[in-house]
């Protein structure tokens, strides 16, 4: 027997207290909510953490169990660099991440908007995001999606630049029992490492993979292996681990091709990324590496780059500087010539035959009073 599971929309109320009102975004199981927790009367993220439509219900079992199972992983990291988790919700048989709500846009909708960023931007954020996993694998947290889509950067208010790692649903403890031909979620194969892309378990190497795949989309443009809607040929190429160089990286070379590096063995841990990319950072801004750790990202001047605020609105016009009046365009003439045109060259209007009767009686009358007033001065 299979389950039909509600549809998620607005007005919808998970678990008797989560109430849904509009879509933010989407991820790989589905869409994330804005919702009003009715309990706590505040706002947060849900996300679904794994659809079960369809599914009979003796192989539901074992994937809900484990979905929550991972749910409460993420919750056990705290950072704030990473996006909290504050519940696992159990809907109608269906597990929910109940997270913080963060106003924000992703570094992949960031990049959409404005192709790539520079050297040290890049070095910012990845220090960040590197700080929270190294909490992380600390408590033998493995993230397994690290890139792009999942970092996320504060867009409004006191909180504006600030940098949070989030989707953790796909999360395993690192002594787990993991296998992987029960899979739920594997991560996105353009930000695999070689290994996993082979079918080995993530691992710690294998996240710092991940966020150096991520730092050289950000400042190259485009994932190291490239894109291809193709799984199988890109799964091929990050196996060959045979990236495309670098060109824009600058300062982060040295770290990034350090976090490429083939073998997983070589690799630096997501603690010595975090030192390095802070460093980097720091000297290009003019200040330390704690304070990039614990700060928002910043520009050489302090402010918040253009890039990590909402969304401007289009320029108004100047109209203290432009002063030319509008002139509305004439009404398109049937005619083909232009309506100017056309009006300097068409034929006079044409008169009726009563108008040209009046015409002449009037002129008639006005000859004949003309010669009276001539008889009557002759005569006088």
């Amino acid at each position: 027997m299979t389950t039909i599971h509600r549809v998620p929309g607005p007005g919808l109320l998970l678990a008797g207290r989560y109430r849904l009102q509009s879509r933010i975004g989407d991820g790989g199981m589905g869409s994330v909510w804005l919702a009003k927790d009715e309990l706590l009367n505040r706002d947060v993220a849900v996300k679904r953490i794994v659809a079960l439509d369809d599914i009979p219900e003796a192989n539901a079992e074992p994937i809900r169990e484990k979905a929550l199972r991972e749910g409460r992983i993420a919750a056990k990291l705290t950072h704030h660099n990473a996006v909290a988790v504050d519940d696992v919700a159990l809907d109608d048989g269906t597990p929910w991440l109940v997270m913080e709500y963060v106003p924000s846009r992703s570094v992949a909708q960031i990049l959409h908007t404005v192709g790539t960023l520079g050297a040290v931007d890049a070095a910012q954020i990845g220090a960040q995001v590197a700080a929270a996993m190294t909490v992380a694998h600390e408590s033998g947290i493995i993230h397994r999606d690290v890139k792009p889509g999942n970092i996320l950067v504060a867009s409004t208010g006191p909180d504006a630049g600030t940098v949070k790692l989030t989707d953790f649903g796909i999360a395993h403890l690192k002594d787990d029992d993991v296998h992987l031909d029960d899979e739920l979620i594997s991560g996105t194969p353009a930000y695999f490492a070689p290994e996993v892309a082979r079918g080995a378990v993530p691992a710690e190497p294998s996240d710092v993979y991940s966020l150096g795949a991520t730092i050289y989309t950000m400042v190259e443009g485009g994932p190291p292996f490239g894109a291809d809607d193709d799984t199988t040929a890109l799964l091929d190429k990050v196996a060959r681990a045979q990236i495309r160089p670098p060109q824009q990286a600058g300062p982060v070379e040295d770290v990034l091709l350090a976090m490429l590096t083939p073998s997983p063995a070589k690799r630096p841990t997501m603690a010595q990324v975090r030192d390095q990319l802070a460093a980097v950072a720091a000297t290009a801004t003019r200040t330390t590496p704690d304070r990039v750790l614990a700060g928002k990202i910043r520009r050489a001047d302090g402010a918040v780059p253009v890039w990590a605020l909402a969304t401007p609105q289009a320029p108004r016009m100047n109209t203290g500087s432009f002063r030319r009046s509008y002139v509305p365009a004439p009404p398109p003439s049937a005619h083909p010539m232009t309506a100017g045109t056309f009006a300097a060259h068409q034929s006079p209007p044409k008169t009726s035959v009563w108008q040209r009767h009046a015409t002449l009686i009037a002129s008639g009358a006005i000859a004949a009073a003309l010669f009276i007033v001539l008889i009557v001065l002759l005569l006088l």
